[in-house]
């Protein structure tokens, strides 16, 4: 049997590494319940969940800065270290305060593992090869993400809630210490001698995080007028910086520009439908958690296989056209939805929108990324990197977030303010779905939150549209 090369191994442990920090953001949803039976604290149940992933989300530009600076190994190191100690820490916690503070520190590990794991394999792999791993990964983060609930139900049913969060330790440990071993940079001087820019870090952090809490419902009256004021500042605060955060001249480059702004649209349409179709698969089908999770592993199939033929085309036709055709079939397949939500048509049927909806999105998310990454030199990939997967990430909060306000706002006009609450608690909606009128008050509510997706997919072909030309890129 032929021994693996040490790409392959460097490989194997950054999967390791992306897969335990994207199962993570969902593990906790299945066994919240017996956590606030053991700890108590019933009025903090969301935030055990939001603390990681606000907390993963802030982080990201602070982390694809440093990966340029100081070299990826050491930032993923770094970030791998947070996470582990975050996970000792939430699975030993005495209180759901603790758990919540130990949360937020395990996303802040997380935070370096998506975008500096992508800045590495684009340092390993030409973009003739990057499409196919890259799109392996994305699907993978996909995969995980929707497989955590069914884990986290596995190990509380033969184990204890803190298993959940000790269980990463062996597998993190053994991904640093390969990492340690077998992932060995190309020395390289350091791209600036200047100091590292605390001040646009610390205001994009607070920027980011006040429009999540806004998005998510916490004071927007307050918190959305404060972002907007953040950010202002935070540009004031770039153009000063001898060595930004977030280079401003950087973000203005017609390419970077254009694929942001997809990216965040992308986001918004990916999270808006893989959030709700669940629900309207379970609440006004009446099918189980196993239907609901068929109709979205079409796109978990589509994803990869999109991606595979992407990192085959680029070398021929370049970025912007599977840009701009993998934006298209995602309008597409989201458009599809509307029409199969509103007839409450089998979901076999909407699996086969979902097909062509993760399609597109492998298109077009694995040439944006791979675009970015050959348009910068080595000591900028890890912010053009973190630029892109922040803004698709921060999309997806802001399309979760809006469209749930929406979908809240629609039922209350409907149904008591209190089976509301019930319907979109995935633990209470079973009993309040038997409630009478509680399924026809969820269909008709949910049926505008797919065109919201739609109209975010529409945004994002807009921008692939504006996607500027292309040189011939590297074989």
């Amino acid at each position: 049997m032929p021994a693996l090369s040490p790409r392959s191994v460097v490989v194997a442990a950054l999967l390791m590494a992306m897969f335990m920090a994207a199962m993570e953001a969902t593990v906790v949803a299945t066994v919240m319940p017996t956590v606030i039976a053991d700890l108590g604290g019933l009025g903090l149940y969301g935030w055990v969940g939001a603390s990681y992933l606000l907390a993963s989300t802030v982080t990201v530009p602070l982390y694809g800065k440093l990966a340029d600076r100081r070299g990826r190994k050491p930032v993923l190191l770094l970030g791998i270290a947070l996470f582990l100690l975050g996970s000792l820490a939430s699975g030993l916690s005495p209180t759901i305060e603790a758990l919540i503070v130990f949360r937020a520190v395990q996303g802040a590990g997380a935070g370096a593992v998506q975008p500096v794991v992508l800045t590495i394999l684009g340092d390993l792999f030409t973009p003739a090869e990057r499409g196919k791993v890259q799109g392996f990964f994305g699907a993978m983060w996909g995969v995980a993400g929707i497989s955590g609930p069914l884990l986290g139900g596995a190990i509380v049913a033969v184990a204890s809630w803190r298993w959940v969060f000790l269980l990463n330790l062996p597998f993190g440990l053994a991904s640093a210490l390969v990492l340690v071993r077998s992932y060995h940079e190309e020395r390289r001087r350091p791209v600036s001698d200047a100091p590292l820019d605390l001040a646009g870090a610390t205001t994009v952090l607070l920027a980011s995080l006040a429009v999540l809490l806004a998005a998510s419902g916490v004071a927007p009256w307050i918190l959305a007028p404060l972002a907007v004021a953040l950010l202002g500042l935070f540009v004031v605060v770039e153009r000063r910086a001898a060595d930004p955060v977030v280079p401003l001249p950087l973000l203005s480059r017609p390419l970077i520009a254009t694929t942001t702004a997809s990216s965040l649209m992308l986001g918004a349409t990916m999270n808006g439908v893989l959030n709700f179709l669940p629900l309207h698969v379970q609440g006004v089908l009446g099918a189980g958690p196993t239907a609901s999770g068929l109709v979205i592993a079409p796109m978990l199939v589509g994803w990869p296989v999109a991606s595979a033929l992407t990192s085959r085309l680029l070398t021929r036709v370049g970025y912007r056209r599977p840009v701009r055709f993998g934006a298209l079939l995602t309008l597409v397949g989201a458009s599809a939805v509307v029409p199969l939500v509103a007839s409450q048509s089998a979901p076999w049927m909407i699996g086969l929108a979902m097909l062509i909806f993760g399609f597109g999105m492998g298109l077009a998310n694995t040439a944006i990324l791979i675009g970015v990454q050959a348009s910068v030199g080595w000591e900028q990939r890890g912010v053009v990197t973190a630029t892109t997967m922040f803004a698709r990430t921060m999309g997806g909060a802001l399309g979760v977030g809006g469209l749930g306000a929406v979908l809240a706002g629609r039922l209350e006009r409907s149904l008591d303010p209190n089976v509301v609450r019930a319907l979109l608690d995935p633990e209470l909606r079973v009993a309040a779905l038997a409630m009478p009128g509680a399924v026809e008050a969820l269909g008709s509510a949910l049926a505008p939150i797919f065109w919201g997706g739609a109209l975010a997919a529409a945004l994002a072909l807009g921008g692939a549209l504006l996607h500027p030309p292309d040189p011939a890129p590297e074989a």
